[in-house]
């Protein structure tokens, strides 16, 4: 193993329990033990991928966080003794691995649920919103510190919860954990003082204004988190771990606003001055452990930071918070495995905290120990299948259904958590297969295909494989994405599949009989009706670097394409300036909520002129001619235009029987969208 890593494999202990390795792997919505927003249950799959992880020498596993009061259905998680039975007869197994397990508990989310379009309807009509009371009592899930507005809706507020009701919590935390010690769980994490979830909502002083015991002053305004810890170590005893996550610093200016980082702001939450007394007084408490990052749902990119964010986000805050407390510190947030490892061997660190790097390859601490890093298939940090809950103007949560229900998926593993539809077969037929395009959506279907057995070859009419994904990951802060491209070339290589570069193929004639697969992409859409387009600069134009621009440059399209473009542009000190038809920037689903605050909003902060329901009227030379919704006309002065149009599906050929079409092709979609798609035709062949 490369010695830069080397304190990462050492033990550690939480109170009395040894973890044998520093790698802890931080909980995620859907990898949950008993359920993810559905009838409490022994969850195989939740087990199953928590037993992968566990084999590939992770040192302390959480799983998906746990409700003690389920949002749907109404039940109390201690309830159900059928699925703590089955937990026990698992345990052992999940032992054998030398892993030790922390089930993470929640109150739940307060303001921070999030609504729906369905939700709303269901909230503001009477008749509905007590026909759904038994499976969605909206009012009691939303219910925070005090009445405040939900984080995704301004139709679903949050009312006051009772002493009444935050009694009926702490004993169902209580009476959960010793159900959980008693099945031979190693310890409990709460959920949390952290991201502005309920327990969070109840120490920030923009959100709590209650006057009683549980508002007001600083040990008022904790007392909801020490009563829980109290409650547990009372009936599990003052040995078994209870672990916190928390928020070192809110980096919250208010309701719906973040801090961006290095930004210069007031802080309306927890800052780091309270935090240093804080964690003094949990610990004193009786938490074992603080599991740590920053932000609230409203400053959302700190607790899941999307690509632009800085890597190790939030270490230095950890480092400088260790100081206060004599129990072990977690760091999570974007951490690098070498920067972790050199903070833990200097004492600055006890744990680092990865989540969303087991989606991509569950492998990857076990490859990391044989010094096969260039084999990990690397998290690009995009959320477009663990998380892509997405919000803009006027719409709440514009999220599949199905995703919804079922996070922990992953945009570039189609395999995880879907093994039961997404696994590699063995082919009893072994054919050659014909892919014609070697973009991604290629590279997955004839890497898929080779691994069942069959003969692949790629027809690729450029020199280098990776099709529109190079422009894609082109920008200077898509340093993951350039690593998912050489990880598919890499995998390419290393499966002997075909290759022919440089061969453009017109006709399928000459492959008659055999199985076609076309990934040929999509092609730009060209604002043509636009008098002067023909002085635009097409996306791919820009970020293959075939033209370049000037010092002005109008961005035209305002979705995650033109917005990522423009965000380049500006850290490169040029000014550029955003045109979009719709009333507010990514209005498109698929975009976490994390990752298209965080342009918003730097947008704002760099006063980058974006221009909102707006349409582009004409191209001159030196500005161009926009017109407003209120039918008013402007010119701004440009050097360049970038059209981001968005793009038209262009398959070389048609679907049929023998002829199969993946990626953009097909239709334009995300990454998620083409490698799942070239996973399933693979299998299907």
């Amino acid at each position: 193993m490369d010695p830069r890593y080397n304190a990462l494999f050492t033990p550690w202990k939480i109170g009395n329990c040894e973890i044998k390795n520093r790698i802890v792997l931080t909980s995620m919505g859907g990898t949950d033990l008993f359920g993810w927003m559905e009838k409490n249950h022994f969850d195989k799959a939740g087990a199953d991928f928590i037993l992968e992880i566990a084999k590939n020498n992770v040192g302390l596993v959480l799983p998906g966080c746990q409700p003690v009061y389920n949002p749907m259905f109404g039940q109390w998680l201690y309830k159900n003794d059928k699925m703590y039975k089955d937990l026990k007869e698992w345990m052992p197994e999940f032992h054998k691995t030398g892993a030790k397990l922390f089930v993470q508990l929640t109150a739940g989310f307060g303001r921070s649920f999030t609504i729906s379009e369905m939700m709303e309807k269901l909230y503001e009509n009477p008749v509905l919103r007590k026909l759904s009371k038994p499976f969605m009592d909206l009012d009691k899930i939303t219910a925070s510190a005090s009445p405040s507005p939900n984080r995704w809706s301004d139709k679903v507020p949050s009312r006051e919860i009772t002493v009444e009701e935050i009694r009926e919590f702490v004993t169902a935390f209580a009476k959960t954990a010793k159900k959980l010690k008693d099945a031979g769980v190693d310890g409990v994490e709460i959920h949390a003082v952290h991201e502005g979830y309920l327990l969070d909502q109840f120490t920030l002083k923009y959100v709590n204004k209650r006057t009683d015991e549980y508002g007001g002053s600083f040990e008022n305004r904790y007392r909801f988190a020490v009563d829980i810890v109290r409650a547990i170590k009372a009936v599990c005893g003052k040995d078994f771990p209870v672990s916190l996550r928390y928020s070192i610093i809110s980096k919250t200016k208010g309701f719906r606003e973040g801090a961006l980082p290095g930004e210069d702001y007031v802080e309306v939450g927890r800052d780091m001055e309270e935090s240093e007394r804080a964690v003094k007084y949990l610990q004193d408490a009786g938490y074992d452990m603080l599991n740590c990052d920053n932000g609230t749902y409203d400053a959302w990119y700190w607790a899941h930071p999307p690509i632009y964010m800085p890597e190790n986000c939030n270490l230095a805050d950890m480092e400088h918070i260790r100081e206060f407390v004599d129990i072990p510190v977690v760091c999570a947030g974007r951490m690098d495995p070498a920067v972790a490892a050199r903070s833990i061997e200097n004492g600055k660190l006890d744990g680092a905290g990865f989540a969303r790097p087991f989606l991509a390859d569950p492998e990857w601490v076990t490859k990391l120990m044989e010094e096969r890093e260039a084999d990990i298939r690397p998290c690009i940090l995009c959320h477009n299948g663990c998380f892509n809950m997405c919000h803009y103007k006027g719409v709440p949560n514009d999220q599949e259904l199905s995703d919804s229900l079922h996070l922990a998926r992953c945009a570039i593993n189609a395999e995880t958590m879907q093994k039961e539809k997404h696994y590699i077969k063995p082919t009893n037929s072994p054919k050659r297969v014909v892919i014609i395009g070697g973009g991604i959506g290629g590279m997955e279907t004839a890497r898929v295909l080779k691994k069942r057995g069959h003969e692949p070859v790629i027809y690729e009419k450029s020199d280098v494989l990776g099709g529109t994904f190079i422009p894609a990951s082109a920008e200077s802060y898509k340093g993951k994405l350039r690593d998912l491209l050489a990880w598919y070339r890499r995998e390419i290589e290393k499966l002997g599949i075909e290759v022919h570069l440089n061969t453009e193929i017109t006709d399928l004639s000459q492959f008659a009989g055999q199985e076609i697969v076309i990934a040929t992409g999509a092609v730009a859409r060209l604002l043509k009706k636009v008098p002067g387009y023909e002085k635009m600069i097409e996306a791919c134009e820009y970020l293959n670097h075939e033209k370049e621009v000037g010092d002005t440059v109008a961005v035209i399209g305002g979705g995650l394409t033109g917005s990522e473009i423009a965000y380049e542009l500006a850290l490169q000190g040029k000014h550029p300036l955003i045109v979009e038809m719709k009333d507010d920037l990514v209005s498109q689903k698929g975009v976490c909520l994390a990752n298209s605050s965080y342009l918003r909003e730097w947008f704002a902060l760099h006063k980058i002129p974006v221009y909102l329901e707006t349409t582009l009227k004409e191209v001159k030379d030196g500005s161009i001619i926009v017109a407003c919704n209120n039918g008013e006309s402007k010119e701004l002065s440009c050097d360049s235009v970038i059209s981001c149009a968005g793009y038209i599906p262009a398959p070389l050929a048609q679907g049929s029987k023998h002829v199969h079409l993946v990626g953009d092709c097909l239709q334009v979609g995300n990454l998620r969208s083409v490698i799942w798609r070239a996973y399933e035709v693979a299998m299907r062949i």
